[in-house]
């Protein structure tokens, strides 16, 4: 019998193996058998010589029959084996000495192999300690880093036991702090990184967070074969507290960069939810009046323009707060507190004879205390980074909002001219006054209204009062000054507002929206939409609609200015990751 390996004849040995195990019977060793494929064509007495018994096997074929290829399934050649005619590399022994005998002594530790691959922009050096950095930029860093390439996880200070926080109690707290910073009104990029940031600081390095408007979802998958364990959150309440959002911001902090355990920050989470807001209610309504007095000013109204336009403000947000009492949804609110001020300034132009007084700017301070900058501000904000699906829904909320402070100045506006013969001039607040001292004082006295309305820190209010100064001498120079364009000097200064707050934020390890949202309350366009609804209201669409975009453009430049302006602190800052550059907000690229 012929021993086959690989599909190969055995060599002249391994066939003479084979014979001493299949057809030796006796003491002397039996003739080998060459099959008929392999039969010597020289020897024409081999094909005559017969074969004895002993040498036949049940599984050897006939002569004249070739032998059939083995299967495939049973084929003993690894697919690892070499080919036929490449020699095998000799084994490397270890390297001599001249000190040690050969043979002897220890065996030197191989090189460690390459890498696998290395990512194209290089393996960046990511720190979650570094002080230097926020961490709203190290994690947005982190963030915009394909999975393979985001650092592991280590953890500073305080440990865990072995085996780590519970999975399900670091999701539930990463989505209770994303639920206090989405409904404080921050962005939905800074949510994600705040939460990733949490999620990382407790090992779970394989972490994908994601914000919708009201959906917050976070997704930790340990390995590609283990299952991934998802948790969402509904934010169903919304309400304005900068300082609930600071305290949320300095946990984040001290989460991602001191090590904080998982019972300390939930002790410092329930104290936050804990804490009262800083100013009564009777405050809130006195800087309600006090922002549409200081607005009016702004627009050219004096001492009684102040105090009617206050005392509409004031009557509009205690009715808004009873429609807030009675269960009615927020744009029903809206329409409450936008009529006493547009009732107030209506009855002022009645009593023209009697009294000589703007009208119109009375209306006009009571719109800014009730155009929704903040939410304008953020939804722009959203879309800029691409986060398209919140930043539509925080327009949308915006879109409904002014809709409802149509409504409600419309129906007294509508009644004032068509019924109650009042004379309303919209060009009358158009009539440029050249007080540059009262109108930075009435800017100053707004952002400071506006800030006590936000629930902001103290220690921050004074700083928001000047940025908001700031900004109004920024436009006064542009637009009055110089001569330009009111919408390019609104961006520009919107854009020194973002600046200076993001700036401020870093330095504080706080959110920038404190420092920003009350500052551009100068610069809302509170007259252009009370321009459009005044000529709506005399049925001048053209005119109406023209002022109704004017007002769009103004909105859309505040909120594109601040954008801008954070942009430019976190461009001429340091970015966390010198091997890698700090990638683009937008996932798709446009494709």
């Amino acid at each position: 019998m012929v021993a086959v390996t690989g599909g190969r004849q055995g060599t002249g040995e391994e066939r003479a193996v084979a014979d001493r195990q299949w057809g030796g019977g006796g003491s002397k060793p039996a003739k080998p058998v060459k099959p008929a494929d392999s039969a010597d064509p020289a020897d024409p007495a081999e094909d005559r010589k017969p074969q004895s018994d002993e040498a036949h096997s049940a599984f050897t074929p006939p002569l004249g029959v070739p032998l059939p290829p083995p299967p495939e399934d049973e084929h003993p050649t690894s697919e690892f084996a070499l080919p036929e005619g490449v020699a095998a590399e000799p084994e490397s022994g270890p390297e001599g000495s001249a000190f040690i005998a050969p043979g002897t002594g220890p065996r030197p530790v191989p090189p460690p192999a390459p890498p696998a691959f290395t990512p194209p922009y290089g393996i960046p050096k990511v720190s979650l300690i570094k002080e230097e950095a926020p961490w709203q930029d190290r994690m947005r860093t982190m963030l915009r880093m394909p999975l393979a390439e985001r650092p592991i996880p280590d953890r500073p200070g305080k440990q865990e036991e072995e085996t780590g926080p519970a999975v399900p109690r670091v999701l539930d707290l990463t989505l209770r702090i994303g639920e206090l910073l989405l409904a404080g009104g921050e962005g939905a990029e800074d949510v994600e990184a705040a939460m990733f940031g949490v999620a990382h600081a407790y090992g779970l390095g394989r972490c994908e967070p994601t914000v919708t408007f009201t959906l917050l979802t976070v997704s930790y998958q340990p390995s590609l074969v283990d299952d991934p364990v998802t948790a969402n959150r509904t934010v169903r309440r919304r309400g304005t507290d900068y300082t609930r959002l600071n305290a949320v911001y300095r946990l984040v902090h001290d989460i991602t960069s001191q090590g904080l355990t998982l019972e300390e920050a939930y002790g410092r989470l329930a104290e936050i939810r804990r804490n009262r807001h800083p100013y009564p209610g009777w405050a809130l309504t006195l800087a309600s009046g006090l922002l549409a007095g200081a607005a009016s000013m702004l627009v050219g109204g004096g001492p009684v323009v102040f105090l009617a336009a206050a005392v509409g403000a004031m009557l509009g947000d205690r009715l808004a707060w009873l429609a807030a009492g009675r269960g009615l949804p927020e744009f029903y609110q809206f329409v409450a507190a936008a009529m006493p001020p547009a009732a107030m300034g209506v009855a002022l132009s009645a009593l023209h004879a009697y009294v000589d007084v703007q009208a119109s700017a009375v209306i006009t301070g009571g719109l800014f205390a009730l155009i929704p900058g903040r939410a304008l501000v953020a939804g722009v904000q959203d879309g800029l980074t691409g986060f398209y699906i919140t930043a539509a829904a925080r327009l949308l909320e915006v879109g409904y909002l002014i809709v409802g402070i149509v409504c409600g100045v419309l129906v007294v506006l509508y009644g004032g001219v068509h019924v109650g013969g009042g004379t309303l001039n919209p060009e009358a607040a158009l009539e440029h006054q050249d007080r540059p001292v009262i109108q930075i004082i009435a800017a100053m006295m707004l952002a400071f209204a506006f800030a006590v309305l936000l629930q902001q820190e103290r220690h921050t209010v004074w700083v928001t009062t000047l940025n908001g100064g700031v900004a109004w001498v920024i436009y006064g120079a542009l637009a009055t000054t110089m001569g330009a364009d009111p919408v390019p000097a609104t961006a520009v200064a919107a854009g020194l507002v973002g600046l200076f707050g993001q700036l401020l934020a870093r330095y504080r390890h706080a959110s920038a929206l404190p420092y920003i949202t009350a500052a551009i309350g100068p610069l809302l366009p509170g007259s252009a939409v009370y321009f459009a609804l005044l000529n709506f209201a005399k049925n001048e669409l053209n005119t109406g609609i023209s002022s109704l975009t004017r007002a769009a453009a103004l909105a859309l430049a505040i909120a594109i200015g601040v954008n801008l302006g954070s942009e430019m602190a976190r461009l001429f800052l340091k970015v966390p990751g010198e091997a890698a550059g700090r990638r683009a907000a937008k996932r798709t690229r446009g494709f």
